[in-house]
């Protein structure tokens, strides 16, 4: 049976004021770097046999947390970037808001391509979700850690289960530093075992 973990990033300045990241290289602040160091030991315990991540600083620093404790080197792929926000990357969610009302609305509302040049959710889970498989087909039977972004993750994660984008809209988002549990066997193929798992209490933000 092969185990994957989807890991969120840490917090960063732009998480806490709300603004659009995207795949905007924005680094962790010093909270994002306290919770990847407090974080970090729960997942050593479990024992993994790789370690992947975006290439996005947010996400590669958190994974080397982790990599300081296992000695495992981190394998960096661009498929697990955040989905790409166009026009709004570096706004604040209120600007985006009061500049482009219509496709805000539609974003809002879930639409898979809302407009303003956002990547459609269809491109984000097939791309996220490709690295995903790609990274636990790299080690059968093992336990992969993967430190993406908050949509990515679940858009990737709903690729890999099969999951429309009405039953994603349920799940709640990744917070900081949490993750996503999926486990692989040849009977049940994809299956969730937990999400959203961590000790570190922070407000859960929109996933940009």
């Amino acid at each position: 049976m092969t185990r994957l973990i989807v890991w969120r990033h840490g917090n960063t300045d732009w998480n806490a004021t709300g603004r659009v990241q995207g795949q905007t290289d924005v680094a962790l602040n010093d909270l994002g770097r306290e919770q990847a160091r407090t974080t970090a030991p729960l997942l050593a315990a479990l024992r993994p046999d790789a370690i992947v991540a975006s290439d996005l600083r947010r996400a590669a620093d958190t994974a080397a947390a982790l990599a300081a404790l296992t000695g495992l080197p981190v394998r960096t792929d661009t498929r697990l970037r955040e989905r790409y926000f166009g026009l709004w990357q570096g706004l604040a969610l209120t600007d985006a808001a009061e500049r482009y009302p219509d496709e805000y609305a539609r974003w809002r509302a879930g639409d898979p391509d809302p407009g303003a040049g956002i990547e459609t959710l269809d491109d984000l889970g097939k791309r996220v979700g490709a690295a995903l498989q790609d990274a636990a087909d790299a080690v059968p039977g093992g336990t992969v850690v993967v430190t993406t972004h908050g949509g990515g993750a679940r858009q990737g994660v709903g690729q890999l289960l099969g999951w429309d984008h009405s039953v994603l809209r349920t799940v709640g988002s990744l917070q900081n530093c949490h993750w996503t549990e999926l486990r692989h066997d040849d009977a049940r193929g994809w299956h969730l075992r937990a999400h959203n798992v961590g000790f570190i209490s922070a407000p859960v933000a929109d996933p940009v």
